[in-house]
C-alpha cells in the first residue's frame, strides 16, 4: 500500500496502490496540483507501476457551497421535500443503479466494524439501507440512525433487522451527540445535501471517541461534460481531493480514500457515480476538533426567489435527477454489449 499526501493530508493511503483519478496527470482535475511522491499503478495488463515525483503543499482554505450556485437542492427545506416523495421509491429505483449491496459492503470495509459492541452513528441514514450493512457487524441496539427526513426514517423503521436501532431526526452539521460518544461514524449518500461539508465532517470528528473512525461515502465530480452540467444543477458532487482536505482540516489522521462503484461500470468514472468513494479517517485525540469555525448559520430556508427562476431551477433539477437514473441503465446495457477487455 502506497502512502501519499494530498493537499496537506497526513498519511493518505490509497487502496490497492491506485491513485485517485487525476493525481497530477494530464487532462485531470488535479493536473498541476502539489502532491507528495506516490506510486501510480495504471489499469490494464502488462503495465508497470512507476513513481511520480510530486511536491508537498499546504492545506488550502475551504468554504461552504457558494450561495449563487443554481442547484435544484439548495437548502435543507428543499432536500426535505425532495425526499418526501423520493422516499416512496428510493429503495426500489435509486439503490439498484447507484448503491447496491455489493457496493455498500465494499464501502463499509474500511470503516473496520470489527466489534459487535461498538457504538455507531449512521448520519443521513435515510431508509436504513446502509444501516443494514452496519448491523451485519454491530448489534442493532448500539446503532443510531439520524436523518432530517421523517419520511425516509419511516422506511427504516419498517425493516426488521433495524427494529432495535435508535432512530432520530437531526442535522448532520449539528449532531445531537455528546463529544467523544461513538466508536464509528458512518455517512453514506448524505454529504451531497450538506450546505457546509466541512462543518459536517468537523462534527464527525467531535462525536467520535479517541481512536474512533469516520467513514463518509459519497459521489464524485464527473468529468464528462453532460454529466458535469447536470451534477452542477442538481446537488453537490465533491472532488476526491476535497474529501481529503475536509477530513484533514477537521483533524483526522490516517486518511484513506477507496473508490467504489457497480462492477458493471468497469471502473468508468467520468459520469460521476452517486456513490463514488469511501473516505475514512481516525480521531487522534479526545475532545472537539482543532478546526475552529464561525457560528453555524440557519440554512433551513433561503430568501424567496422569483417564480421564473424557481420554475427553471426546478425543471433542471428534475432533468438532472432523471439523467442520473438513466446513466446506470445506459452503462449496464453498454457492459452487456461491449466485449470484455474493451473500455466503455
Amino acid at each position: 500500500m502506497a502512502s501519499s499526501v494530498l493537499n496537506g493530508a497526513d498519511n493518505l493511503r490509497l487502496f490497492r496502490d491506485i491513485a485517485p483519478n487525476g493525481l497530477s496527470f494530464m487532462r485531470s482535475d488535479l493536473h498541476g496540483r502539489c502532491l507528495s511522491n506516490m506510486v501510480y499503478k495504471p489499469y490494464g495488463k502488462n503495465l508497470k507501476s512507476r513513481r511520480i515525483p510530486l511536491v508537498r503543499c499546504s492545506v488550502s482554505s475551504s468554504a461552504p457551497r457558494p450561495a449563487s450556485q443554481p442547484r435544484f437542492i439548495q437548502n435543507k427545506k428543499e432536500a426535505f421535500w425532495f425526499y418526501r416523495f423520493l422516499s416512496v421509491i428510493y429503495d426500489h429505483v435509486i439503490n439498484p443503479g447507484h448503491w447496491t449491496e455489493d457496493m455498500r459492503d465494499d464501502a463499509l470495509e474500511p470503516a473496520d466494524l470489527s466489534d459487535r459492541n461498538m457504538i455507531v452513528v449512521d448520519v443521513g441514514g435515510g431508509t436504513g439501507f446502509t444501516t443494514l450493512g452496519i448491523v451485519k457487524h454491530v448489534d442493532a441496539k448500539n446503532v443510531t440512525i439520524l436523518d432530517q427526513s421523517p419520511h425516509q426514517l419511516a422506511k427504516a423503521k419498517q425493516k426488521e433487522p433495524l427494529k432495535d436501532c435508535k432512530i432520530i431526526e437531526g442535522d448532520a452539521e449539528n449532531l445531537p451527540f455528546r463529544t467523544d460518544y461513538a466508536d464509528r461514524y458512518v455517512s453514506a449518500g448524505s454529504i451531497e445535501y450538506w450546505p457546509d461539508p466541512q462543518r459536517g465532517i468537523r462534527e464527525a470528528y467531535r462525536v467520535l471517541k479517541l481512536g474512533g473512525k469516520a467513514c463518509v461515502i459519497g459521489p464524485v465530480y464527473p468529468t464528462f461534460w453532460l454529466s458535469r452540467f447536470f451534477a452542477d444543477v442538481w446537488m453537490l458532487f465533491p472532488k476526491e481531493e476535497e474529501y481529503i482536505e475536509w477530513f484533514t482540516k477537521a483533524g483526522f489522521k490516517d486518511v484513506q480514500l477507496k473508490r467504489i462503484g457497480p462492477k458493471w461500470y468497469r471502473g468508468v468514472r467520468r459520469h460521476g457515480l452517486i456513490m463514488g468513494c469511501s473516505v475514512t479517517g481516525v480521531k487522534p485525540a479526545s475532545g472537539d476538533s482543532p478546526l475552529k469555525l464561525d457560528p453555524k448559520e440557519d440554512d433551513v430556508q433561503k430568501p424567496a426567489e422569483n417564480k421564473l427562476a424557481f420554475i427553471t431551477r426546478f425543471l433542471l433539477g428534475i432533468a438532472a435527477a432523471s439523467y442520473f437514473v438513466l446513466v446506470p441503465i445506459y452503462m449496464w446495457i453498454k457492459n452487456l454489449i461491449v466485449p470484455k477487455g474493451i473500455p466503455i
